[in-house]
């Protein structure tokens, strides 16, 4: 490896480590904030409200990773500017265009590790961290999966719980369903099976309902049954997918299809993890050709506000268009391809702009 890219590559990355690590402490610390406001009427120690902002706070890192890169990259370029590195570079035939293609390269690697290591790091302490919170939680004592055995729910309910199993859904319609209620004591209470359950509604409408009891069994029409699940509330099961690890997500989506559900949320998590290494790429070089375009502006707080109010610009740009693929406002390839392609031409613009001065 040639000099220079070795001493390009050391600069780039301890600004990214730097500002990661101030990220990090910032995430952290607003972590702990957050984690002493939820525990104010319950008695814990100040380690544990740490322990939990440790485990909650790589998975937010994971989403600010475009600003690190953005802050990081600016760095990078006042690093050699005010080192006047950059005109000896210039002096030595090393073109603009040559750190450019370094530093797009260094992203594009780093953006991998991101969306394969980095990430599922992040998920399983995402994962823990909600397994502990659950326990302080009103809906710790509910639980809904998809599993490849069918819908599972476990429902707790004027001191009674029920579990559910269905084989599939269909609309607001649980089909081929089996529910057994227990006391409060886990004794069996009853046992109910029906082919269709209406579940628009909290009180679900059991439809032709068999109620075994007793070694016993009737039939009946229409059999309302209260509970904390509706349509809407089983449809958010696994809406914060950030907890599941790239195999989980790959086993949710099997278990989805099989069950008849809607897989556009898990398809989108996933094409947003695998075009996030060239996210970062081209917020990358949209940082760079902000760096060239204003390199005559001396003031360096400017230039850092300049990149971060068009990063955030960009950022809720990309959200709306993955909400309007989640919604099927429009198709999950438009709703991926579109930001990138701003990105694209305003790197374009910019560079080309860069270029003529």
């Amino acid at each position: 490896m040639k000099v220079y890219i070795k001493y390009l590559s050391s600069i780039f990355f301890k600004s990214l480590a730097f500002v990661f690590i101030v990220m990090l402490c910032l995430v952290v610390l607003l972590n702990i904030l957050t984690e002493l406001e939820f525990f104010k009427d319950i008695k814990i120690g100040i380690s544990y409200t740490l322990f939990l902002s440790l485990l909650n706070s790589p998975s937010l890192i994971f989403e600010m990773f475009p600003f690190i890169l953005l802050i990081s990259t600016q760095l990078f370029f006042i690093k050699i500017y005010d080192h006047k590195e950059i005109e000896i570079f210039k002096y030595s035939g090393l073109k603009n265009s040559k750190i450019l293609i370094i530093l797009s390269i260094l992203s594009f690697c780093t953006g991998l590790l991101i969306s394969t290591l980095f990430y599922n790091f992040s998920s399983n302490l995402k994962n823990l961290y909600l397994e502990i919170k659950s326990n302080y939680t009103i809906d710790g004592k509910y639980l809904a999966v998809i599993t490849k055995n069918g819908l599972w729910i476990k429902d707790k309910i004027k001191g009674n719980t029920l579990i559910t199993n269905s084989s599939y859904i269909e609309g607001n319609y649980l089909i081929e369903n089996f529910i057994t209620e227990f006391d409060n004591k886990f004794k069996v209470i009853r046992n109910i099976q029906s082919e269709k359950i209406d579940i628009t509604e909290n009180t679900w409408v059991i439809q032709n309902a068999k109620i075994y009891k007793n070694n016993n069994y009737n039939d009946t029409e229409k059999l309302k049954l209260e509970t904390n699940f509706n349509s809407e509330r089983i449809q958010t099961l696994y809406s914060n997918l950030s907890a599941l690890s790239l195999g989980e997500l790959y086993e949710l989506r099997n278990n989805y299809k099989k069950q008849n559900y809607s897989i556009v949320d898990i398809d989108l998590h996933l094409i947003k993890i695998f075009v996030y290494p060239l996210f970062l790429l081209l917020i990358t070089l949209f940082s760079s050709s902000i760096m060239l375009t204003t390199k005559d502006i001396k003031s360096v707080t400017v230039k850092i506000l300049i990149g971060l109010f068009f990063s955030v610009i960009i950022y809720y740009l990309n959200n709306f268009s993955y909400v309007l693929g989640s919604t099927e406002r429009i198709s999950l390839l438009l709703s991926t391809i579109s930001p990138l392609l701003i990105l694209v031409t305003i790197n374009c613009l910019m560079l080309y702009r860069a270029n003529e001065k």
